[in-house]
């Protein structure tokens, strides 16, 4: 971590460290569809726009209107576009007339999606599926370690990666972007997140979405039963799982159904089979 602080002035090093802890709350700063989490990013960046242009208030002044755009991003990647804007933004400080300063809103907006694609994918479909399943596998068996052990394995790797993108953005500026571009690394990452996130949700849906039914049946003239869930697992082991769960997909993201409701009717579903006998 040093040798990305090392080349740093002082002054410098105490601002970006209040970027990096600002940022945290950079998600929980939603203002609305027109800004959505533009004012939260502006806050994080306070620190060093205040550093860069304190002895230029006009400057100042076009830099905060310049950061109050809709802005939204994955929260542990979102500090890179961080680090990468405040480092054009020192450039814009230290050469006004040679930096086009409009370029700065156009990196930020332009990464928004392809560094969400991979975040999205990582965090919320690799990691925290991985954290949450040895969580819940520890919780199930009656440990309390479950939440703890969930809280540690996917708020560790966070940490150190938002901390490595806020300063790898600020050091590198638009140099790395723009060879990842060119050499088409940006379409292969955001590609293998994807797939690699698929994977471990439809892992996630046949460990943790289960169904059992109890049901059976008599055959007429004989002593032999014939239990239903026996036939559903030799027809397509995990069938109902599998129905339910594209279900709940299908109408949260085709019908834009409230996730919430979605979940309170298989609550509900579930109870009434199981008063039922059903399952």
């Amino acid at each position: 971590m040093r040798k990305l602080t090392k080349d740093l002035q002082p002054a410098e090093r105490k601002a970006m460290r209040r970027v990096f802890w600002r940022s945290y709350a950079m998600n929980a700063s939603r203002t609305g569809a027109t800004q959505y989490h533009g004012l939260g990013f502006l806050w994080t960046l306070m620190p060093m726009i205040d550093l860069l242009y304190k002895d230029k208030p006009e400057e100042r002044t076009k830099a905060i209107v310049r950061h109050t755009t809709w802005f939204n991003a994955t929260l542990h990647l979102n500090d890179f576009i961080v680090g990468l804007v405040a480092s054009m933004e020192k450039k814009n400080a230290e050469d006004p007339e040679n930096f086009d300063a409009s370029s700065i809103t156009a990196i930020k907006a332009s990464l928004m999606g392809p560094l969400s694609g991979i975040g999205d994918s990582f965090f919320w479909g690799i990691l925290r599926v991985v954290a949450a399943g040895i969580g819940i596998s520890l919780a199930s068996a009656g440990s309390p370690l479950g939440a703890i052990v969930f809280w540690l394995l996917y708020n560790i790797p966070a940490y150190i990666i938002q901390y490595y993108s806020l300063y790898g953005g600020y050091s590198v500026g638009t140099t790395f972007i723009e060879r990842l571009y060119e050499s088409g690394g940006m379409k292969i990452l955001t590609k293998v997140s994807s797939l690699l996130g698929l994977m471990m949700m439809g892992s996630m849906t046949a460990s943790n979405v289960k169904f059992k039914t109890i049901l059976a049946v008599t055959v007429k003239g004989s002593s032999q039963v014939m239990k239903i869930q026996t036939y559903l697992d030799q027809l397509f082991l995990g069938l109902v799982p599998l129905c339910v769960t594209l279900g709940a997909f299908y109408l949260i993201h085709n019908k834009h159904v409230n996730v919430n409701w979605v979940m309170l009717d298989i609550m509900i579903l579930g109870i009434v089979l199981g008063l039922c006998g059903i399952c």
